[in-house]
């Protein structure tokens, strides 16, 4: 397992789910670990499971909580951008205000907190970046234009931005995930989740730890000289 002493990470939407084992992950390869997410009392929760761990508040649909937070965790070497949200409807019917939302958490906040640590990570000529993108941004989904587009978008920035800042050392990738047991997947009717099963090769549903074990690897040393890739973690779903 590689090494991460003396390197931090932050990692948004980490009260749960697949940010919560990201988190676990990188903590156990020896990062000191900032939980960040809206919910504090969940957040306190995941901290005290995380020897070393420390939490901040952040709404990464407000710009001045996204500078807040970040001032509070300090100098940052590793962030994952896993925050995000759905409000899924039709198109023909989707309120601007689901589509704006969506789409200002889930890309305008990950971009904005990519902002504020890219200063020292140039500084420091090293820093990893990744984002939490989905299958879905690959190959779309009905009644989602907005996630979709949100997280299509987070595959993009993540090309962009890893030509931009390579000569820096520091890296930009994405893991995109399928269908992961999530609280957010939990919802779905038995009948969905058979029918997702049936197109997936390898026969089981992800876990987090399957996420956050690519998520370790894209921060770590070995991982060094992969920029602006996307790394899927979905079973074989989509190839």
């Amino acid at each position: 397992m590689t090494n991460m002493t003396n390197r931090t990470a932050f990692v948004t939407g980490a009260s749960r789910g697949i940010g919560r084992a990201c988190a676990q992950a990188l903590s156990e390869a020896g990062a000191r670990v900032v939980l960040a997410a809206r919910d504090t009392a969940k957040l306190e929760e995941a901290a005290m499971q995380i020897p070393g761990a420390t939490c901040v508040a952040i709404d990464l649909a407000s710009h001045e909580s996204i500078k807040e937070a970040f001032a509070k965790a300090g100098k940052i070497d590793i962030l994952v951008n896993n925050a995000g949200i759905t409000k899924d409807g039709l198109a023909m019917r989707m309120k601007k205000d689901d589509w704006d939302s969506v789409l200002a958490t889930n890309l305008t906040g990950a971009f904005l907190a990519i902002q504020q640590v890219l200063p020292a990570m140039l500084k420091a000529r090293w820093g990893r970046i990744i984002n939490i993108s989905s299958l879905v941004g690959q190959t779309g989904n009905p009644g989602q234009a907005n996630y979709v587009a949100s997280k299509a978008g987070l595959i993009g920035l993540t090309k962009s931005l890893a030509q931009e800042i390579a000569s820096r050392s520091v890296t930009v990738n994405a893991v995109a995930p399928g269908f992961i047991e999530t609280d957010m997947t939990a919802a779905l009717s038995d009948e969905v989740k058979s029918t997702l099963l049936a197109h997936i090769p390898l026969q089981r549903y992800g876990k987090a730890e399957d996420v956050a074990a690519a998520v370790r690897f894209l921060a770590s040393e070995e991982a060094g000289y992969i920029t602006g890739h996307v790394l899927d973690v979905n079973g074989g779903m989509y190839m």
